[in-house]
């Protein structure tokens, strides 16, 4: 592994080679440890003769086996030049060891910032992409690395010269397909959580078996977990070669044409992987689409996903010669029944955090609503709060979606209730569950701070709210949605809380009582008045606010929220004084300082997250 670390703490000298400050092969001083990997331990130097950094890589030859298989890296790494592989500068060999001098690459590995959570769905394919083409120049070169895993794979912290966005490392167990092997039949070489199962099983190896790697390694990034990899390493055994659940019904977000390619690469019949080139070109195709916010992927219900599938798995017959071909599957009720506990354990299994937050959401709702609606509830309204709580915490999605539908309910059979104000819930309730139904329900409620701010004339500032969700529609959908409820809000009140009076608005006296009157004095008044033009513009600033405030530079990002809070203040103003009202264009109850505020907000918490 060819890594600077960022942590340089005292090694003690491992071996009289390069720990003794002694130059190797005449020119390269080892400077201090950073690291290990494959057969041998990777030092810093620096390059007398060129007045360069380098990694030297010493792999001591104890016998003629470890010999053997550092002149097999040595020959396979001098075969390769290309952006995306750590370049081998020279080899050499004393009576103690074998030196693989490389190319120092400053960086982290794609483990590493894995665990971090700082890399975005984008960055997973533009890493992807640059490994594909890493392997098809390899595999062109009768290289076959069998060892392609996160640690292996180096992230550069900056691109220069063309290096590219990832670099593949240690070719320590690299097969050249044009000599014999060093291994025998049924020797096992590589990391088992990452092992194709041809490999697995001491079987021919190809080039496909890097194109499984890969497509497992780009499955981690994007579901947050390995499904191969157990607990114990009986565990890993046991699953390596087990049809892997879709990684669509892990991320339905992602793109349909995505999700397959990289279910095909992870099949466990290497014929029906296709080969690593057509990965390439789907990943590079849907780089520019998928979310470019990072962050870590709860990968929590993938056990119980895994074990569902493994099981269906068992139960598919396995007639005829390709056991693991789709095609000679028979679908049967058993197959359904599997895939359909497959999909709800995916959802019932959320985490703990996630299911306190949507609980808490609702809670808070059912209280407002309870206390403040009008018509005697039929319980306090903490006891409301409380059995919406435990009814989100137990079913986030399906509990969110009845909380709406419950208090309509009370509204219309309420003696002093009313269907004007029923429709009024499942105006605001029922499309906020609907169209962030695949988001983690606490944001179902969160919309209902937009009129929160709105008392406090600090309206503007949703829009950095509702930028923090993590996918480009769903920050679309929320930020128009706050101020959608923040419309109905003041409709409800008689007081201004964005713009207003909207112009054939009525008193709620007029229309609590009547969905009829609702309807046409609340809510096509809203809609025909062109107010909801400020609720695009909230939505537009929301979703691109991740794009602009990128958590690269604290100087930077300051300057970018500047410049977008002043977008949102401007864009929000600009669509009122566009409005063609009566009795002329509306004011804004609030517009800059509330703007300022969205612009702190997004940049702190951009900054909380950490560096991107």
């Amino acid at each position: 592994m060819q890594q600077a670390t960022r942590k340089s703490g005292a090694h003690p000298p491992a071996h009289p080679g390069p720990g003794n400050g002694e130059l190797v092969l005449g020119r390269y001083r080892p400077v201090r440890r950073i690291g290990s990997g494959g057969m041998g331990v990777v030092w810093l130097a620096h390059d007398e003769k060129l007045d360069r950094p380098v990694a030297i890589k010493r792999i001591a030859v104890d016998d003629e086996a470890v010999a053997k298989r550092a002149a097999r890296e040595a020959k396979a790494a001098a075969r390769l030049a290309h952006p995306a592989i750590v370049a081998l500068h020279e080899t050499g060999r004393d009576d103690d060891a074998v030196y693989l001098v490389s190319e120092l690459v400053v960086g982290s590995t794609l483990a590493q910032l894995l665990a971090e959570g700082a890399l975005s769905d984008r960055d997973v394919l533009e890493i992807g992409a640059a490994l594909c083409d890493a392997l098809a120049h390899a595999h062109g070169r009768g290289v076959v690395h069998r060892d392609v895993k996160p640690q292996n794979v180096i992230v550069p912290d900056t691109q220069q010269n063309g290096a590219g966005v990832a670099k593949l490392t240690d070719f320590g167990i690299a097969m050249l397909t044009d000599e014999d092997v060093l291994t025998r039949t049924g020797d096992i070489v590589g990391t088992l959580a990452y092992m194709a199962p041809e490999q697995a099983e001491g079987r021919e190896v190809t080039a496909q078996a890097d194109v499984y790697a890969l497509g497992l390694v780009i499955y981690e990034a994007l579901s947050g977990t390995n499904p191969v990899r157990g607990r114990t390493p009986a565990a890993t055994a046991r699953r390596v070669g087990e049809r892997l659940p879709k990684l669509e019904r892990l991320r339905r977000d992602l793109p349909r044409e995505l999700c397959a390619a990289i279910d095909r690469a992870v099949d466990p019949d290497p014929r029906a992987r296709g080969k690593v080139t057509a990965l390439r070109t789907v990943l590079r195709s849907h780089g520019k689409v998928v979310d470019d916010e990072p962050g870590t992927v709860d990968g929590g219900t993938l056990e119980t996903v895994t074990r569902v599938t493994r099981l269906a798995a068992r139960r598919m017959p396995t007639r005829g010669p390709h056991p693991h071909d789709p095609s000679t599957w028979e679908p049967t009720a058993r197959h359904a029944e599997a895939d359909a506990d497959a999909q709800r354990h995916a959802w019932r299994h959320s985490s703990p955090s996630v299911r306190a937050a949507a609980a808490v959401g609702a809670g808070a709702l059912t209280t407002a609503a309870l206390a403040g609606l009008g018509p005697e509830p039929p319980l306090t309204a903490p006891a409301g709060a409380i059995m919406a709580a435990v009814t989100v915490a137990a079913l986030p999605r399906l509990g969110s979606l009845a909380l709406p539908l419950a208090l309509a309910a009370w509204l219309v059979v309420a003696p002093e209730g009313g269907t004007g104000l029923a429709l009024l819930v499942l105006a605001a309730g029922l499309p906020t569950a609907l169209a962030l139904w695949r988001e983690r329900p606490a944001w179902w409620s969160a919309p209902a701070l937009a009129p929160l701010l709105g008392l406090l004339a600090l309206a503007t500032a949703w829009p950095a709210i509702a930028g923090q969700a993590r996918r480009v529609t769903h920050r679309l959908i929320l930020g128009a949605l706050g101020c959608w409820w923040l419309l109905l809000a003041q409709a409800l009140t008689g007081r201004t809380l964005l713009v207003g009076p909207v112009p054939g608005v009525d008193d709620p006296a007029r229309w609590t009582g009547s969905a009829q009157g609702a309807a046409g004095q609340v809510i096509a008044p809203l809609i025909t008045s062109g107010a909801l033009g400020i609720a695009l513009v909230w939505g537009l600033a929301a979703a691109v606010l991740p794009c602009v405030v990128r958590g690269r530079a604290a100087a930077v990002d300051l300057l970018m929220g500047g410049a977008w809070a002043a977008g949102l203040a401007a864009g929000t103003q600009g669509v009122a004084s566009a409005l063609r009202w009566p009795d002329g264009p509306p004011q804004v109850h609030g517009v800059v300082a509330p703007a300022i505020l969205a612009g702190v907000i997004a940049v702190a918490a951009r900054a909380s997250r950490g560096v991107a």
